[in-house]
């Protein structure tokens, strides 16, 4: 959420490990370093992940939602262990700026399951 609290929704890479969610500020390019997701973890640390599937055939859509507390670490070996084994694309150049971690407290989802759904 941010200042003017709004959600403040991006795309991210995503690792799970048990309860704990972890996202890679990566080296891809942006438009700053000040990121707007690290100064609102700062002001408000309740947040929300959404993980979806889509295609173009319904019967295979699903979504997951994440709620939880969320911190930023500067030391984050295993997690970058985590994305690394998940993206390919991170082996030979893997994330060095900080990771966003979500201690998740809540777990919500639906996937279509027939009709009635």
């Amino acid at each position: 959420m941010g200042s003017d609290l709004r959600p403040h929704l991006v795309p991210v890479t995503y690792a799970v490990h048990g309860d704990e969610l972890f996202v890679a500020v990566d080296h891809k390019p942006k438009s700053t370093t000040a990121l707007k997701r690290l100064a609102n973890i700062a002001a408000h640390e309740r947040v929300a992940v959404l993980v979806d599937e889509y295609d173009e055939d319904w019967t295979h859509l699903w979504w997951v939602r994440v709620d939880g507390v969320a911190r930023v670490l500067d030391t984050h070996a295993e997690a970058v262990e985590l994305l690394v084994a998940k993206y390919p694309q991170y082996d030979s150049d893997p994330p060095q700026g900080p990771v966003i971690t979500v201690r998740v407290d809540g777990w919500s989802g639906w996937a279509y399951q027939g009709e009635g759904d």
